[in-house]
């Protein structure tokens, strides 16, 4: 912005300087050569008055004299015809006595009375004369015509000197205002500048630089003063709100806890027919443990600012896959992985394996036994071969699928598909999405080409980042079965161990 300014202010200022200087430069010069032509002529015809007045009382013999004397005395070449326009005096060098020159332009002017000046080219190379022709008498008798040549190189140099001193003058004008310019750029975006590292720190999460509201013109002073008071007012919200879900976290855990062991130890007093309302109470209680732990996750996310890092997406992706494999052969699901891109994308740190977690325990809970979850990673290629900004992550699945509109709703917090028949809370699939945008991606559902969901993340590449060794193949990976990590059902929830209701709940 500074540059900008200054460029501005600059730019202004040129065009000033252009608009006065350049006319004035060519008026100048053109005024020099009038003023040098006029006073030639004058000169040349009181000489030709003189030449004039000796011919007529037969001195013509004091002619050369009076020719040389007026060549040294103004620095000019003279030549003096007769009034038939042959030669009779000539101060230059290389005379040209006794030839006729009648027939040239200026000198046939002058032989009618008629004072020629005409600039042009001597003999010699890049030298440029002034010839000022004037008649010796009245244009009923001219006995003589006066020819004098002047140099134009001094009234050139001059000039040149004139548009050297302009050049100067306006170099230091520019300078000057170089110095100004910048100086009143900087005080005005100083502060704004310190708005903008103001900003960057509060999207980090805390303002450890408030800019200043004491320098700058007053509109920005006033800014930044409603600027510091609304982010302080944004901290606090942002820490109350951190303060209440980390409150209501532990508040919360507790008493559910104790009221699921409480039902439990029902179970041994209760009759055989009270059994399945205790199992349902149970299960209730799990899910409410549930949503209340989905919430304060995505109230987490809302509130964290976490600089997003890069990762290698085939590593994550192979990594997650071998930790699944435990839980997709107890479903008798196969999970597949094809991994070739060797990217490094933007993630907030851990939101890669939450992503691929909540998306593989969607894919494996709805996909019929006998049938393999795919996990794929692609970069799509733009026009012309260039690389691409964006890497792909898809998590096909071959269940019932879900239809476009339903497809479109499952990113809604606590929607749940009509036919749903399972005990789902609706907030898996928007902390998905939740976690993508924190990265400066994006995740869409489409139907995959054989039935079934393709679950699509779209992650920002990242090329600046330096390329890590990728993993080996998930069939050369070591794993040990273990309790499955947290996964979600299709409208999604995280969790961890399923309670003995939640298993005897048929699958359908």
């Amino acid at each position: 912005m500074t540059r900008r300014l200054l460029l501005s202010h600059l730019s202004l200022i040129l065009l000033v300087l252009l608009a006065l200087e350049v006319p004035f430069g060519v008026f100048y010069g053109r005024s020099e050569l009038s003023r040098f032509s006029h006073a030639a002529q004058q000169s040349a015809m009181t000489l030709a008055a003189v030449c004039e007045e000796k011919m007529e009382h037969g001195l013509s013999a004091d002619l050369p004299d009076v020719a040389r004397a007026y060549g040294r005395r103004t620095h000019s070449r003279v030549l003096v015809t007769g009034h038939t326009g042959t030669v009779l005096i000539d101060t230059a060098a290389r005379a040209r006595a006794g030839e006729d020159l009648s027939a040239e332009r200026d000198i046939s002017s002058a032989l009618r009375g008629h004072p020629a000046v005409v600039t042009g080219d001597a003999s010699g190379p890049g030298e440029e004369l002034l010839f000022v022709t004037v008649p010796g008498g009245s244009a009923a008798t001219v006995p003589c015509v006066v020819r004098t040549e002047y140099a134009l190189g001094p009234l050139r140099a001059r000039v040149h000197a004139v548009w050297m001193v302009l050049g100067v003058v306006g170099l230091g004008v520019l300078a000057t205002v170089s110095l100004i310019g910048f100086a009143l750029a900087r005080s005005i975006t100083r502060p704004v500048q310190a708005l903008e590292r103001a900003t960057a720190q509060l999207a980090e999460g805390r303002i450890t630089d408030p800019p200043a509201t004491d320098h700058g013109p007053p509109e920005l002073r006033r800014l930044a003063a409603s600027f510091t008071s609304t982010a302080t007012r944004l901290q606090h919200l942002l820490q109350a709100q951190q303060a209440f879900s980390s409150e209501v976290s532990h508040q919360l855990k507790t008493p559910l806890t104790a009221l699921r062991l409480r039902l439990e130890n029902f179970e041994p007093h209760l009759a055989p027919c009270a059994r399945d309302s205790l199992d349902k109470a149970l299960g209730e209680t799990e899910r409410l443990s549930r949503v209340v732990q989905g919430l304060l996750a995505l109230a987490r996310l809302e509130v964290s600012a976490t600089r997003p890092v890069a990762v290698d997406l085939d590593v994550v992706v192979a990594d997650r896959a071998a930790v699944w494999a435990a839980f997709a052969d107890e479903q008798h699901v196969g999970i597949d992985v094809a991994v070739a891109t060797g990217a490094q994308v933007w993630t907030v740190p851990g939101a890669l394996e939450q992503i691929i977690d909540n998306l593989l325990s969607n894919a494996l809970r709805f996909s019929p036994p006998g049938t393999a979850v795919r996990l794929a990673t692609v970069t799509p290629r733009r026009d012309g071969g260039r690389t691409p900004l964006m890497a792909e992550l898809h998590v096909i699945d071959q269940g019932p699928g879900m239809a476009e509109a339903d497809r479109v709703r499952a990113f809604e917090r606590f929607w749940r598909a009509t036919d749903a028949d399972h005990d789902g809370t609706g907030l898996g699939l928007p902390m998905v999405r939740q976690l993508a945008h924190a990265g400066g991606g994006e995740v869409t559902l489409e139907a995959a080409p054989d039935g079934g969901l393709d679950a699509v993340v779209r992650l920002r590449r990242a090329e600046s980042a330096p390329h890590r060794e990728r993993s080996a193949p998930l069939s050369e990976r070591r794993h040990h079965p273990a309790t499955p990590p947290p996964g979600q059902t299709r409208t999604g929830e995280p969790k961890a161990v399923r309670s003995a209701a939640h298993q005897r709940q048929t699958r359908k």
